[in-house]
């Protein structure tokens, strides 16, 4: 069984090193026969782009002798060696647009120092640029490979003096469009395609990879690339779960798989959490390591998503201005959401989007409730677990109380007419509860707040921002969200709650079953025993409902909207 590594994302020393490589050169060979070609490709943190920067940088450093056995090797590639400059901007995050241009400076002179050239220019563009006139002067065309372009802008996206980072790499980034002549490659990678940094803005000849067909398995690993590499790993895994080959397969399946980068294309896997789990033996959230992205939970804390119906057109994702965030293709090129689905209309194509993976739904439901409603994760987690625990004996009203916690530190300047940002909080602490919740769930004529199966049953809630509880109960009625689940051995319990504009928390909730058990001759009903139907009829309930309404003096054409009673 060849080794594994999660510490090891350079080519060479993974080849030298004897650790297994999933064979990704027949895909790279389709991109470097092509002489003078620029590209782009955008992709999430932890996806492999260092590991494919230094693969190139192998290849045009004619390093032939670590691709023996390779799809590379096996081609008529000529393996003619290149003066190569690798600019990793993986650490040149910067607090101020000077700091910035002294550490891109300070890049170029190391790939200066590496290639035995001495640069004289002190502006790192000039030296950029001086430095492709003296390799080529002296070697030939050069390749140039720029790994985390955007993270310098990283920390600064929606704030003012984003512009000013803009400046300098607009500047920078300059040089590889004015030296395409004497490029022999080019290729830059990050995590997302900023317009007006010139990358975008005046790289026009550049080619974008980032939802191109011939870049969507690229990076990360497929079903078929996962059990043909991996098979002794698979079965040691499955050992150490003590589960068979075939369910550990579906266990990986559903915790790391997933990521589709094209809309036609296989879905491919995370490859260091997959890694990462070989190596641990255990099903774990990994990505939880990467950080908490702060920088995407303030930009959807102002701008809040409806994270139960997500889709957006393809010129979304065609370019992005870091000074005018547009949160969903953000959060796709991050990794937090991915395509599932294409629809085209016409001329006009619209994405499908939702989460991978378990592992990036936990991650960032955890993420955004936390982040939402500032509760510190300790608190957070012993919430959520009083919430479980008394649903599954059915006690809904135990079940609540611990959800205003979600709510009572939610800052005051935050609007209670923001609705998304209440039903974010409401859609991430269910998603949270366990993998039976389901969230913001579509039917044909409406959308359920949220779905929870338990041993208990199965209940169907729906909260009134700015309502009242019968009002959230006659929504459920009105629009028989109940109706898929009448089916389920279980019984079913209907639940309004009301979201109070005074105290901003959780405030009176109604409570309907509507199948009971059926009686058993020692009073005992037995699971899977089938229920009485008992389902009230629904008309005469929702008259009930508006006439309470009524009581209260609420809008007769709310009344019926809500109830579809007219008073």
């Amino acid at each position: 069984m060849k080794p594994i590594t999660t510490s090891v994302f350079t080519f060479s020393n993974l080849i030298e090193g004897g650790f297994l490589y999933v064979d990704k050169t027949a895909a790279i060979h389709d991109l470097i026969r092509q002489t003078n070609a620029q590209y782009f490709l955008s992709r999430p943190r932890r996806f492999g782009k260092s590991l494919l920067v230094s693969t190139l940088k192998a290849i045009f450093q004619g390093r032939w002798e670590l691709f023996e056995g390779l799809a590379l090797a096996k081609t008529d590639y000529d393996w003619k060696a290149y003066p190569v400059i690798h600019l990793d901007l993986g650490s040149s995050a910067a607090d101020t647009p000077e700091e910035l241009e002294e550490n891109l400076l300070r890049e170029i002179r190391y790939n200066a120092e590496q290639n035995g050239i001495a640069v004289i220019e002190t502006g790192a563009a000039s030296a950029f640029l001086e430095l492709i006139r003296l390799l080529v002067a002296r070697d030939g065309k050069v390749a140039i490979l720029v790994d985390e372009y955007d993270k310098p802008l990283l920390g600064h996206l929606g704030e003012p003096e984003v512009a000013g980072f803009q400046r300098v790499l607009k500047q920078f980034y300059s040089v590889i469009k004015t030296t395409e002549p004497l490029q022999r490659f080019a290729l830059i990678t990050g995590v997302s395609k900023f317009a007006k940094v010139s990358i975008f803005s005046d790289l026009n000849n550049l080619t974008d990879l980032t939802m191109d067909p011939r870049a969507a398995t690229l990076l990360g690993y497929t079903q078929e690339e996962l059990e043909a590499a991996f098979p002794d790993h698979i079965e040691r895994l499955a050992g150490a779960i003590g589960k068979s080959r075939a369910e550990t397969l579906d266990e990986l399946r559903i915790w790391y798989n997933g990521y589709r980068f094209e809309a036609g294309a296989p879905t491919v896997y995370n490859p260091v959490s997959v890694m990462k789990c070989f190596d641990t033996q255990q099903f774990k959230n990994y990505w939880f390591e990467t950080g908490t992205p702060t920088f995407l939970i303030d930009m959807l804390r102002r701008t809040p998503l409806d994270l139960g119906g997500l889709s957006a057109p393809e010129t979304a994702f065609s370019t992005y201005d870091p000074a005018a965030l547009a949160p969903l293709p953000l959060l796709v090129q991050t990794g937090y959401l991915t395509i599932q689905g294409a629809t085209t209309t016409g001329r006009r194509t619209q994405y499908r989007l939702g989460f991978p993976n378990y592992e990036i739904e936990e991650s960032f439901s955890m993420w955004l409730a936390e982040g939402f409603s500032r509760t510190p994760q300790p608190e957070l987690n012993s919430a959520l677990n009083r919430m479980l625990e008394a649903l599954e004996r059915g006690d809904v009203p135990g079940m609540l109380e611990p959800l205003k916690i979600f709510f009572a530190q939610v800052p005051n300047t935050i609007a209670i007419e923001q609705e998304k940002y209440y039903q974010t909080i409401f859609f991430c602490v269910f998603k949270l509860i366990g993998a039976m919740t389901e969230a913001e769930v579509s039917t044909n004529i409406g959308r359920i707040d949220a779905v929870v199966k338990t041993a208990a049953g199965v209940f169907v809630f729906e909260f009134k921002l700015n309502g009242t509880a019968d009002e959230a109960l006659a929504q459920i009625h009105a629009k028989r969200y109940f109706e898929p689940y009448l089916g389920d051995v279980h019984p079913v319990t209907l639940v309004g709650v009301e979201f109070s504009r005074e105290t901003r928390n959780i405030g009176e909730h109604r409570i309907e079953l509507l199948n009971a058990p059926a009686p058993a001759a020692d009073g005992v009903h037995e699971p899977g025993a089938p229920f009485v139907d008992a389902v009230p009829d629904a008309s005469r309930n929702a008259r009930e409902i508006a006439r309470r309404m009524q009581a209260k003096g609420i809008d007769p054409a709310i009344i019926a909207e809500v109830t579809g009673v007219r008073m």
